[in-house]
């Protein structure tokens, strides 16, 4: 007896006794009959109503698993829903009522079969209880849906959802809408469901398997169904998108699409290969074995001493330690043990795919022909609307869904191009293509576009920033296969693909943005795991060996690279430190500007984007450092487990550190030449027969060489044998290397003083030179005062003499005198070095110069200490002595200021705006100046992938960036490197965010009972009960009984046709009901509104499906939108009482709304109101009507203003 309760205890036993009511009151097997068929009870359908209210409000609701736990044990899905749905026969597509069943059944399947994740925070005692019985569940719900024989269940879903999915977008309702995603997520279901890691399913796992799943899609239609879907993806299918991505996610993952496109012939070659080659590593492990293995039987033990170099014995037991010293020493360090630091268990879902997946013939046949038929048709479609509801961050649009779209895009690429080889071998030299053939190449174009490279980017550097490294890992691998993909569009020998790949490759490598995130990358891998890390060496080898080939042809290559243009406040003082005394100040010392300019400089430092000349030497220098190196050498130690070209790609690596940039010393580490050695001589070596007689080969040559190298280092610097324990910088290395330390010369050009300007730009030129005069003697530097007046007065004597020499050739030539000519200019020449220096620093003295007239000889040239000043020649000689005039009036006369201003006071910086002058732009003149005012670039030209406006102004990001002094002795911003706690935090937020968007698409499965009460004679008896009871109603209080009239607001011949039941539509709109019910409002604020299902319509239980996806995709798509709004139904312009609800003949709920229209005045009284309210003179308020909206179109007319 207890033993029968002890499974009671893990669910209450009323919800368990109701649950089994219901159950066994959906039906059965008769015992009766002999046909042996399942009989529905006679209230079937409210059962399975019931039952779906009891997941959604008990299950979901309180976060508990009882009445899935129920429904598992008495097996629901397989002894009942499986056998009504085998009720319904293609042939009897027309039975209204059998196909509400269908959907009934299929609405309590999908909460059953969808995934159930865990989480750590949410997870009670009652989910660790329930788990792995579901778990288990689920297996056998996926087992008899694919695998039943009496009806095609699969088949019979789609059968449901096809009415609505051929009505075209603009005529779907709601309920067509939650009809179709409620079967894309059953079909989503049956494809994730998989045994569970730790979980042992006790049943046949062939029957579960991706073979079994991909014939069961084939055989039922599904894949047709899903190709139709992605085909149309953008005119009829909108929302859909991310289910469609997850089906092919979980149908495509781990498969190797290198196998799918070959030969039967060709794929028995490549299993015998692999067979062989187990088998050859298998004999290996065993040759290293046996060849120190014991020699003396197996009865006769052996025990050891070993005499250590302290004098210590230590004792050593197993015949293997009579073999050699080598031996002995192994065999002590076997013995060792070392307690590694305890780390916090990381989460191992998002770790690994799972296992590669092999599947039978004919499932590969199947799958293959779908591949073909899916890249053909709806690759392009698809992928082009994933892209941009993930570009801009629609609402239906999950963090998984990222991950899954670059991962699907890079299988993809990756399987055209293998399908390309594959064609290639078969068609005969002889055949030409033909003209009418479609390009390859094209019908992969929707993610080889500018907008993909730049969402490429952004996801890039998103995720290293936020240490999302699942999401980084898929990210890298779409990166390597679109490099891969353009390599092969390169050398197609077709002239418009190699164009296009021209440009594509221009764009990947014009930013030096991404540069940097490669080689950041490669330098920071630390414990992500192998596929992290094999994702990270494939994606730098390509990108280095594909970007070497680009630079090698186009010598000229420019990358974009956006820098700071301010140095360093230190670097400037010591440069005024040293130039301390000679009367030089620099511009940061200088302070010519008050505090509010002082805050304007404390702001960030303006940007410059510039464009340079790409050197591959250069850039190639950023992989040299150790941290690279480390990974790649973490990568070399699966050297066991490594295909031939992933040890091809290391060794490309070394060799190009060792010899290419002459850079072995990096390599020059004890654990690293331990690996390299061990790889050829070591007791585990790499096997030729295993990896390739030319890639072992390889290996020992490079392995020969740097052993080499690195005994020859050694007798040259002794130093180097203390290096062989640690790591080693660049510099280190150079020296090394070298013997001498490598010299660096900066090639910074000097800037001249800061460009000031008046605060007061209305002051006249006296007040201005009097300012500037006031500020050199409050700062003792009369020289410059002194220079400036000499030069005038020198240059106003020569230039007076000029003037009456040319004066007296024209009264001899003409008999007067005319206009004269420009004078030739007059070269200012600087007395000493020092004031040469100032000239070029003091940006007081540049102002005065530049207030009297001076001016630079070659003013569009860069400025330099040795540039040659000017008097231009149209100063004529009474300018040069009004100058001096107002020079000397302020030297003797100093300006004065208010409230104890100084002269200096009056000055500022001149801002980087104003300093820029605007230049005109050329027609060829494709320089980039339209930049956003924070830096960045819009991420798409005009009309470019979206339509769409933004709502609102765009707010600023705030990047955590860090500045590093390049080479050119300027700031380089780059974005720094958050720590734990701080990625902890982001990726909390984003699963918070990303659990809010599952509940919702969660709570959009279901649908409202009402959707199926649309019979004509219960509608026409309803309607007529209700006329009578209003009728009777009103007879009570006193008010005449008059004829029905339609309520305010609605066309009367649709009211009428409504009532007699003459509405041509069936059913009502379908609505989602959200996971938790709001609260009901108060019973005072429904007035006395009667309680009926025509009212219950708009109930807060009930939410319409996909209306924000919906909405979203209609501001998207403008023309969508036009070519699908319904024509606008005509509206009456009667008052209209404010809070009285009416349907009309669509079903859609409107709100009529107190409305003061033309041609009726306050003082008019409503019918139906009693007269005791016209005693009443009160004003009548006028609120906004509320539109009434379909499916997020406005179905209002303008008639009404």
């Amino acid at each position: 007896m207890e033993d029968n309760e002890i499974p009671n205890d893990t669910v209450h036993p009323e919800v368990r006794a109701h649950i089994n009511s219901l159950v066994s009151a959906l039906g059965g097997f008769s015992v009766d009959s002999d046909d042996d068929k399942y009989k529905l009870g006679d209230d079937a359908l409210e059962v399975l109503r019931d039952l779906k209210k009891w997941i959604r409000f008990y299950d979901e609701k309180t976060n508990r698993m009882d009445v899935a736990r129920c429904l598992a044990e008495a097996n629901i899905v397989c002894t009942d829903l499986l056998q009504i749905l085998a009720l319904w026969p293609p042939s009897d597509n027309d039975s209204k009522y059998r196909s509400k069943i269908a959907l009934a059944c299929y609405e309590l399947m999908v909460p059953l079969t969808w995934p159930i994740e865990k989480d750590p925070e949410t997870m009670t005692v009652n989910h660790h209880r329930h788990l792995p019985v579901l778990q288990l569940a689920q297996l056998n719900y996926k087992r008899a849906i694919i695998n039943f024989d009496a009806a095609q269940i699969l088949n019979t879903a789609i059968r449901v959802a096809l009415p609505s999915m051929a009505l075209p977008i603009g005529d779907r309702t709601a309920r067509d809408q939650g009809i179709i995603k409620l079967i894309l997520y059953f079909l989503r279901n049956i494809a994730m469901i998989s045994p569970p890691p730790g979980v042992n399913y006790e049943g046949d796992e062939s029957q579960i398997s991706r073979s079994a799943l991909i014939d069961a899609f084939s055989f039922q239609d599904v894949f047709l169904t899903i190709l139709t879907i992605a085909s149309n993806m953008g005119e009829d299918f909108r929302t859909e998108d991310v289910i469609i991505l997850e089906i092919l996610f979980h149908l495509l993952k781990r498969v190797d699409s290198s196998k799918l496109f070959v030969s039967e012939k060709q794929l028995n070659k490549i299993k015998t290969d692999e067979l062989t080659e187990a088998m050859n590593k298998e004999a290996a492990m065993l040759r290293s074995y046996n060849k120190k293995a014991p020699t003396r039987h197996s009865r006769f033990g052996t025990m050891i001493w070993v005499k250590r170099e302290s004098g210590r014995t230590v004792t050593v037991s197993g015949q293997d330690a009579l073999l050699d010293p080598a031996a002995r020493e192994r065999k002590m360090d076997s013995t060792k043990t070392f307690k590694a630091p305890r780390r916090a268990r990381k989460d191992e879902a998002d770790k690994e795919l799972g296992p590669l997946v092999n599947l039978d013939e004919r499932a590969r046949q199947q799958l293959k022909e779908f591949v073909s038929d899916f890249l053909d048709s709806g690759f392009n479609p698809l992928f082009l609307h994933l892209q941009r509801s993930i570009d801009r961050e629609a609402g239906h649009v999950l963090e998984s869904h990222k991950a899954q779209f670059f991962y699907l895009v890079s299988w993809f690429l990756e399987a055209e191009r293998v399908r390309q080889q594959a064609n290639k071998d078969q068609k005969k030299p002889s055949q030409p293509a033909s003209a009418d053939e479609v390009n390859s190449f094209n019908l992969v174009a929707a993610v080889l576009q500018p907008e993909m490279i730049i969402t490429l980017n952004r996801y890039l550097d998103r995720s290293y920033t936020d240490k999302n490294w699942p999401l980084l890992t898929t990210v890298m691998r779409c990166y390597t296969q679109i490099l891969l993909t353009i390599q092969e569009m390169t050398d197609s020998g077709n002239e418009e693909d190699e164009e296009i790949a021209d440009n594509l490759l221009s764009n990947l490598f014009y930013e030096q943005t991404t540069h940097d995130a490669i080689a950041n990358i490669a330098r920071t891998y630390k414990d992500q795991g192998f596929e992290y890390l094999d994702a990270c060496t494939e994606l730098t080898h390509t990108f280095l060996r594909i970007l070497e080939a680009y630079s090698k042809q186009n010598v000229d290559m420019q990358v974009r690279s956006r820098r700071r243009t301010r140095k360093k406040k230190k670097a400037k003082q010591a440069e005024v430190a040293a130039n301390a005394g000679s009367g030089d100040e620099d511009e940061d010392l200088v302070n010519p500007v008050s505090d509010d300019d002082d805050e304007a400089d404390a702001r960030k430092a303006e940007h410059t984007t510039q464009e340079r000349k790409f050197n591959f030497a250069q850039f190639a220098t950023r992989f040299l450092p150790q941290g690279v190196v480390d990974t790649f050498v973490k990568f070399t130690h699966f050297y066991l487990d490594l295909s031939p070209e992933q040890l091809k790609r290391a060794h490309r690596y070394f060799y190009r550190v060792a010899f290419k940039h002459e850079m072995s010393p990096m390599l020059f580490r004890l654990d690293i030449v331990s690996l390299l050695y061990n790889m050829i001589k070591g007791p585990h070596p790499l096997d030729p027969s295993t990896v390739g007689k030319s890639v072992f080969k390889e290996w020992e040559e490079l392995v020969k060489q740097i052993i080499r190298k690195c005994t020859k280092k050694l007798e040259e610097r002794p130093a180097l044998f203390v290096e062989l324990l640690f790591s080693k910088e660049k510099q280190t290395a150079f020296y090394l290397e070298y013997g001498y330390e490598k010299q660096t010369s900066s090639s910074t050009n000097p800037r001249p003083g800061a460009e000031l300007e008046f605060k007061d730009k209305m002051l006249e030129k006296a007040a201005q030179i009097a300012i500037v005069v006031g500020v050199l003697l409050d700062r003792n530097q009369t020289e410059w005062l002194e220079w400036v007046k000499k030069t005038l007065q020198e240059t106003e004597s020569e230039r007076r003499a000029w003037e009456a020499a040319e004066q007296a050739k024209q009264m001899e030539s003409t008999g007067g005198v005319g206009l004269l000519p420009e004078a030739p200019y007059t070269v200012i020449h600087p007395s000493n070095d020092k004031c040469r220096t100032a000239m070029f620093k003091n940006p007081h003295l540049r102002l005065l110069m530049k207030l009297v007239g001076f001016e630079r000889l070659a003013p569009t040239l860069d400025e330099t200490p040795d540039s040659v000043w000017i008097v231009p020649g149209r100063l004529s000689a009474y300018d040069l002595k009004e100058n001096l005039d107002m020079i000397n009036k302020a030297e003797f006369e100093p300006p004065t200021f208010e409230a104890g201003e100084l002269a200096e006071d009056q000055l500022r910086r001149k801002s980087a705006a104003t300093k820029a002058a605007p230049r005109k732009r050329a027609a060829f003149d494709d320089d980039d100046d339209d930049l956003l005012d924070d830096g960045e670039e819009p991420l798409f030209p005009v009309g470019g992938p979206t339509a769409r406006k933004p709502d609102g102004e765009r707010p600023k990001k705030l990047r955590r960036k860090r500045t590093t002094i390049n080479s050119d002795g300027e700031e380089v911003e780059e974005v720094r490197e958050i720590d734990d706690e701080e990625a902890a935090e982001r990726a909390k937020a984003r699963k918070q965010k990303q659990l809010e968007k599952l509940r919702k698409i969660k709570s959009e499965m279901y649908v409202r009972a009402s959707d199926d009460e649309s019979d004509e004679e219960a509608d026409r008896e309803f309607f007529a009960k209700e006329e009578e009871r209003r009728q009777k109603t009103k007879a009570a209080f006193g008010e005449p009984t008059r004829e029905k009239e339609k309520p305010l607001g609605v066309e009367k011949s649709a009211w009428e046709r409504l009532l007699d039941g003459d509405d041509d539509e069936d059913e009502d709109d379908v609505v989602v009901e959200k996971l938790m019910p709001k609260p009901k409002k108060a019973a005072a604020n429904r007035g006395s509104k009667r309680k009926s299902d025509v009212a219950d319509l708009g109930s807060d239980e009930d939410v319409d499906m996909d209306r924000d996806d919906d909405e979203e995709e209609n501001t998207a798509d403008d023309e969508s939108e036009e070519s699908s709004t319904p024509p606008p139904a005509k509206r009456t312009a009667k008052k209209r009482k404010p809070s009285k609800k009416v349907v009309d003949e669509d079903g859609d709920e409107e709100m009529a709304s107190a409305t003061q229209t033309s041609d009726r005045t306050v003082g008019e009284k409503d019918d139906g109101v009693d007269e005791d309210d016209d005693d009443e003179d009160l004003p009548v308020s006028a609120p906004v009507r509320r539109p009434r909206v379909r499916a997020g179109f406005i179905m209002d007319s303008s008639d009404d203003e």
